[in-house]
């Protein structure tokens, strides 16, 4: 039996005029590392407070561990962890109280289950006298990330865990979901940063309320159709917009020191008609070369793919 299941789950706002869910269907099974990814606005958010039970879904079906979202959300609040986006913990407690708070709402203690969260609470210990809000933003990722899992959940749901801190932490944290998988625990993790995709099993792609695919990170890459482009010149913004403007560009995008680009056909001579194209504009020293896709790049062609 999988973990979570979706069946055709809506949710609007403003009186129906607004989707933020469309019809979602998916499942994650038991022990998996699942990532909803996709970027701000995109109803992640929605569909995690709809499996957390803090949302109703205006139609469809959604199970947590077998159990109805809407019927049982008492036994639900019961099994799972949740961290949201913003940190929510009491920032006036310090970080011991807080644990402690939260062990005390589920009816355990920190002594119970500190072997779950050892590995994570070991880190800020030595802060465990300060003030939740006097805590930086790795630290106080940690903390809430103890205080849900200190009552031993069977699913952890954890809302851009990682949005607002720096790069170490995020390493960091994503070492600790490894961890925390090895025990057995489910993991949905929802993030708008598309590097992150690769750390999952399997992730959905979504955007506008709708799931443009579900796979493994590596099946996705791999499915990614046609040919894909790193280009530059000595005028990267110019070279943007001409590109953009180009009658065969299908998509091109900002990545690192290059631009990533694929054509609406992959004809022969193609490539030799974009260097000539950018001769003309004036551009100098371009460098063209194939390159091998990212999930960011499969996400932008799923999008342009299902608004064409």
């Amino acid at each position: 039996m999988a973990s979570v299941t979706l069946q055709d789950i809506t949710k609007k706002y403003d009186q129906g005029k607004v989707t933020a869910v469309d019809e979602v269907n998916f499942s994650v099974e038991p022990g998996e590392l699942f990532g909803l990814i996709g970027p701000d606005g995109a109803g992640k958010s929605s569909i995690f407070r709809i499996l957390t039970t803090l949302l109703l879904p205006d139609s469809g079906i959604a199970t947590v561990d077998g159990y109805d979202v809407v019927k049982d959300y008492k036994i639900i609040r019961g099994r799972i962890g949740y961290m949201p986006g913003k940190f929510s913990l009491y920032q006036d407690l310090t970080v011991e109280e807080n644990l402690n708070f939260f062990a005390t709402v589920f009816d355990t203690t920190i002594e119970e289950n500190y072997e779950l969260i050892k590995d994570i609470y070991v880190q800020i210990e030595p802060f465990k006298d300060r003030r939740a809000g006097k805590l930086s933003g790795g630290m106080k990722q940690k903390l809430a990330l103890s205080c849900a899992l200190i009552h031993k959940p069977s699913i952890l749901f954890l809302d851009e865990p990682t949005t607002g801190v720096d790069a170490v932490s995020r390493k960091e944290f994503w070492e600790m979901l490894r961890r925390l998988k090895q025990k057995g625990i489910t993991i949905l993790v929802s993030t708008p940063y598309m590097d992150e995709a690769t750390l999952c099993d399997r992730i959905a792609l979504i955007q506008s309320g709708r799931i443009l695919s579900i796979d493994q990170p590596a099946q996705l890459v791999a499915s990614y159709p046609g040919k894909l482009f790193a280009v530059r010149s000595d005028a990267m913004y110019k070279l943007l917009l001409d590109l953009r403007a180009y009658e065969d560009t299908q998509h091109c995008i900002t990545f690192g020191d290059y631009l990533h680009l694929s054509f609406k056909s992959n004809d022969i001579g193609t490539e030799k008609k974009l260097l000539q194209y950018l001769d003309g504009k004036g551009h100098t020293h371009v460098e063209l070369k194939e390159t091998v896709p990212t999930v960011e790049d499969c996400f932008i062609k799923l999008l342009s793919t299902s608004t064409s």
